[in-house]
């Protein structure tokens, strides 16, 4: 098994922890929020109020289930239009407080279904890219699996953008790549090594801020890590001026 193909296989494995796994094991006092105040409340998004170290920050994630059943109620962790729209209330609503914004990305792609198109798919992905890229409070967004396509995006315009070790991000899907260019989508491990997906080949070209070593799926060592390193880059953050802080993420993005 090559690399690239052993980092798809653990990246979708179910027995990751989960956004929710994460929101209750770094953060205290987590307390989620539903809806999106025009259309339904999206399972495959979940988000509320928490504290960090003391601080009060807004974590916003893609949520996949652990077993059929919950994956069928978070539509295996594809997003519907008000998913999107959810989460821009609570980063809207985290702006309007000062609240720093934590998202988890876990996904394989927003959902391509019928409804999800006549209810604005592309759009709510577009807004979200466009309020995200100047919401006015610092922004960290975490990889704990799949970062897929312009769905993981919608949650990841931010300041500092990590990976776990063992994860993905790319533009689709390795199968999606493979039968746009080969008409063949078992082509799948080679499209993702053209495609350049992992953790390490994406902080060399600067693409990722910081990579979180793994040690298997669940560690205490690896959400020690990550609640010690959000503590600090919060921080850092909050300790610039808000021109810098919105400047430094325009051109983040801008560079690429």
């Amino acid at each position: 098994m090559t690399d690239v193909s052993r980092v798809l296989k653990e990246a979708r494995d179910q027995g990751r922890l989960t956004t929710l796994d994460y929101a209750t094991l770094i953060f205290d006092d987590f307390i989620e929020l539903y809806g999106d105040r025009y259309f339904a409340d999206d399972r495959a998004i979940v988000g509320g109020l928490a504290y960090l170290a003391g601080q009060p920050v807004t974590v916003i994630g893609i949520q996949k289930g652990k077993n059929l059943q919950d994956n069928l109620a978070r539509n295996f962790g594809q997003p519907n239009p008000e998913g999107y729209r959810k989460a821009l209330r609570l980063m809207k609503q985290a702006e309007k407080f000062g609240r720093p914004v934590i998202t988890f990305i876990n996904t394989a792609g927003a959902y391509p279904g019928v409804g999800a198109e006549e209810r604005g798919q592309g759009e709510a992905i577009a807004k979200n890219l466009m309020e995200m890229s100047n919401l006015k409070v610092p922004i960290i967004a975490v990889i704990i699996g799949e970062g897929g396509s312009g769905g993981a995006l919608a949650l990841a315009v931010a300041d500092q953008v990590w990976m776990l070790e063992n994860t993905m991000y790319a533009v689709l899907s390795p199968e999606g790549f493979a039968s746009i260019l080969w008409k063949d989508g078992s082509r799948a491990t080679e499209a993702a090594e053209l495609m350049k997906i992992t953790a390490g080949e994406l902080y060399q070209m600067g693409i990722v801020d910081r990579i979180i070593p793994e040690r298997g799926y669940f560690s205490s060592e690896i959400v020690e890590m990550i609640k010690n390193h959000l503590v600090e880059e919060v921080v850092k953050l909050q300790s610039k001026p808000l021109e810098q802080l919105l400047e430094e993420r325009y051109q983040r993005f801008r560079k690429y």
